[in-house]
């Protein structure tokens, strides 16, 4: 399936392919397209082939299976600053488990001592996770696709024991506080996650909309043919309009002289 997603990536993106061993063979699929692939010898490590493809003006990164903590790690680096996205692959057989398994790998490799903040890290970069399975009679499918939505942290404290005129108010007041300091720090959700679309009874249902923060950024790296196709697929199904921002306006240069005067929408 890696392999079939490369043929709707714009043609304009230059794809950077780190691989443990040779898999994907994409420069021979797609001959026309600006790839460079690499591995790691004995001489060269992976985070060096990865330190070099942040310099060769890449687009898109994929890794080709995240199978060893290593391989987390590089897939986070290229995540989070040396591509518009990252795709790779993983065995985990659900969503909290694929978390759990990188933020371990994180763990493991070093790159991080504390849980929570690993798996923070883990939970910023990743937005869909397309689960594929195989049944018993051997047939492939998607079975469903996650979004994976981090939760804000929130400033929930208050300062009503200023308000209060007895020391026993004062005290309830700060115990409220602390208690939720303790929940933030023990028991803290990191994110949620709920399936757009699932396989059901042989056929495909969409199950939840997409968040407005990754319609937006969708939006915003779509062509004009594609954009329309979106916005008309969000309206159909989910009953979201587009938004009056230039994201979904696609100004060109022969538009400048008529939006001269006109104000993107604060949001």
């Amino acid at each position: 399936m890696l392999m079939a997603m490369i043929e709707n990536i714009y043609e304009t993106m230059n794809l950077r392919i780190t691989e443990t061993a040779f898999e994907l063979h994409l420069r021979k699929i797609y001959p026309t397209r600006n790839i460079l692939s690499m591995r790691e010898t004995e001489t060269v490590s992976g985070q060096d082939c990865l330190d070099v493809q942040k310099k060769t003006d890449g687009s898109v990164n994929i890794i080709g299976e995240v199978a060893t903590d290593p391989v987390a790690s590089w897939m986070i680096q290229s995540a989070q600053v040396a591509s518009k996205f990252t795709l790779f692959t993983h065995h985990a057989k659900t969503f909290p488990d694929l978390v759990t398994a990188l933020r371990n790998s994180m763990l493991r490799a070093g790159v991080f001592k504390d849980e929570k903040t690993a798996e923070e890290q883990v939970v910023q970069v990743l937005n869909f996770d397309i689960h594929l399975v195989k049944d018993f009679r051997g047939n492939r499918y998607i079975e469903r696709v996650t979004e994976c939505i981090p939760v804000e942290e929130k400033n929930e404290y208050t300062f009503d024991h200023r308000k209060e005129k007895t020391l026993e108010g004062k005290m309830n007041k700060f115990m409220d506080n602390a208690t939720v300091f303790f929940t933030k720090t023990t028991n803290r959700e990191l994110f949620k996650h709920r399936n757009v679309m699932e396989y059901q009874d042989g056929r495909y249902v969409l199950t939840n909309p997409i968040t407005d923060a990754n319609i937006q950024a969708m939006r915003n790296n779509m062509d004009t043919s594609d954009l329309e196709g979106f916005n008309d697929f969000l309206q159909r199904n989910w009953g979201i309009k587009p938004s009056n921002g230039y994201d979904d306006d696609m100004i060109t240069v022969s538009d400048m002289p008529k939006k001269r005067g006109r104000k993107p929408k604060v949001q």
